[in-house]
């Protein structure tokens, strides 16, 4: 019950941190979702460095699992490629490619990161 509890407010948290940046970009699906793309690229940065930082399995259930997963967005990302796919087929895989690239690169730079702190 305890880690339900971890990872159900950390989920709050990282939701209620996804909706303030959201309505600050104002997403446009039409041209490049300019925040859920930043809030992959910052949640992977994030977490690879609440791995790299060793944390004890409650506080990375809390924060990784919680406020990453409340905070990160995989059904968002994949509506807004859906509609670049209709929309503008050069953009999807500007998108997609940047996402996926740059959130691994930003992952591994975070781990390297958190061994170091």
């Amino acid at each position: 019950m305890t880690e339900t509890l971890l990872v159900g407010s950390g989920a709050a948290i990282g939701a209620m941190l996804r909706f303030t940046l959201n309505n600050y970009f104002e997403s446009q699906t039409k041209r490049l979702p300019r925040s859920t793309f930043f809030i992959n690229l910052t949640g992977s940065l994030l977490l690879g460095i609440f791995f790299g930082l060793h944390l004890s399995n409650s506080m990375y259930l809390f924060l990784g699992t919680g406020v990453m997963g409340g905070y990160t967005t995989f059904s968002t990302f994949n509506f807004e490629l859906f509609v670049l796919w209709n929309n503008d087929r050069l953009m999807f895989y500007r998108y997609l490619i940047g996402s996926y690239g740059l959130g691994l690169l930003l992952s591994f730079i975070g781990i390297v990161i958190g061994s170091k702190i």
